[in-house]
């Protein structure tokens, strides 16, 4: 018998691991050329392209969540994984929307000239994505 504290590292691990794959996934295949050129602009046209995205990216961690699943007949909570999902999205749309991230990023005297010229907003979006990602699978799985 595997110890419980053994089996939840492990249920973190995977779940983890399967929100990162669907991250990759969903941020560089799923999202489309206009999501990307217009989820940070302001007004509706932003939002609406913003959700968009978010909504197809949730849709790739259900479907990356739900292979892991079947293939090693781990079973989440409910209430867990939809809290998990939504701080997945939530934080996502967050960061994608770019002005937030950019105005944290001035108020902790991040470089100007590398966040756009380095890949500093890129570097700074993935990786609160991922830390998020980290975040969400620890809800999901403990």
């Amino acid at each position: 018998m595997i110890p419980a504290a053994t089996a939840g590292l492990a249920a973190v691990a995977a779940v983890f691991v399967a929100l990162y794959v669907a991250h990759q996934v969903a941020d560089h295949w799923v999202q489309t050329q206009h999501q990307a050129d217009h989820k940070g602009l302001p007004g509706w046209a932003g939002r609406w392209a913003c959700a968009a995205h978010v909504a197809t990216y949730t849709v790739t961690a259900v479907l990356a969540l739900a292979a892991l699943a079947a293939a090693t007949g781990w079973r989440p909570e409910v209430v867990p994984l939809l809290a998990g999902l939504a701080v997945s999205a939530v934080s996502h749309y967050i960061a994608d929307r770019r002005t937030p991230l950019r105005w944290l990023a001035d108020r902790l005297g991040k470089d100007p000239a590398w966040l756009e010229h380095g890949g500093g907003m890129y570097a700074l979006d993935q990786s609160w994505h991922i830390g998020f990602l980290f975040v969400a699978a620890l809800v999901i799985a403990v």
